[in-house]
């Protein structure tokens, strides 16, 4: 059975079969025309039709023609060309258009669709804004044809984008879940621990050491449940539920402000429904 996790905004799969990405394909379509995909400090720019939005599609939005040639084409939408630009920090909204957060925590109220198609617009931005220079030689880079790589032009090397993979644990003990809160969220929010995968690291072994560091106890029963994409700014989260296996609540100070054991059917505020954290709050707090 597929997990439904695949069908979180912010996945491509969330879009079916109506989204085909630029990478299969060899040439971008003639013309810059089609729907058009601006992000502003983590926001996109969208046209409000009462409580829902669309895409400014046709020509690139009123004062950003100069930049047509800038656009890069993500894919195609429902047989529609997606063009990607990055709009200056600072710089005017068009007229005509909203600036929609793309950040679940800050209340977005973008439809999944438009939340996965910014999401991929944001990735593809911050790939083209690090990849311009070899990491090898310092030389400039230029686009692999049909791919987002990039090769070196002096010395060949190839790179492509970079996806940082992070584990997220529900961690269980009968009809109770282990929770934890970083300082920096709103008073009373609670989510699952979590943290990057180490060099040399399985998923599974980052799972043991992230919840013994910063919540102090052993796992065990690791359980895959599905997985995110999580474009803040390029990463992958892994999700996994775990049994507790013993030792001492001990939070990490450097890390978390808290962590407590809840009852698995009164557990408090914690993330939005769009993050694959909620997904498992939800899906499998409970037998």
């Amino acid at each position: 059975m597929t997990p439904l996790s695949v069908y979180l905004p912010f996945n491509r799969e969330a879009l079916g079969g109506a989204f085909a990405p630029a990478k299969r394909a060899t040439k971008a379509p003639e013309g810059r025309q089609g729907y058009w995909l601006v992000v502003h400090e983590q926001n996109l720019l969208v046209a409000r039709e009462g409580d829902r939005f669309r895409l400014p599609q046709g020509d690139p939005p009123s004062g950003l023609e100069g930049l047509r040639e800038q656009a890069l084409w993500l894919g195609t939408f429902d047989g529609t060309p997606c063009w990607v630009l990055a709009l200056a920090r600072g710089a005017a909204v068009p007229a005509g258009l909203h600036a929609e957060t793309l950040v679940p925590m800050r209340g977005t109220q973008l439809p999944d669709d438009l939340l996965s198609l910014g999401g991929m617009a944001m990735q593809a931005l911050h790939w083209e804004g690090t990849s311009g220079h070899c990491p090898r030689c310092g030389q400039p880079t230029e686009r692999i044809e049909g791919e987002w790589g990039k090769r070196c032009r002096q010395c060949r090397y190839e790179h492509y984008p970079h996806l940082h993979p992070a584990v997220i644990i529900l961690i269980r003990d009968g009809d109770r879940c282990l929770l934890a809160r970083k300082r920096e969220w709103a008073p009373g929010r609670y989510a699952l621990v979590a943290g990057f995968v180490d060099n040399g690291e399985s998923l599974e072994g980052a799972v043991h050491r992230e919840v013994k560091e910063e919540v102090g106890v052993d796992v065990t029963d690791l359980r895959y449940v599905g997985s995110q994409n999580w474009p803040f700014p390029s990463q992958l989260m892994v999700g996994f539920v775990a049994t507790y296996a013993g030792g001492e609540v001990r939070i990490e100070p450097s890390e978390l402000e808290d962590a407590r054991w809840f009852p698995c059917d009164r557990l408090p505020d914690g993330p939005s429904r769009h993050s694959i954290a909620r997904f498992i709050m939800d899906h499998y707090a409970r037998d």
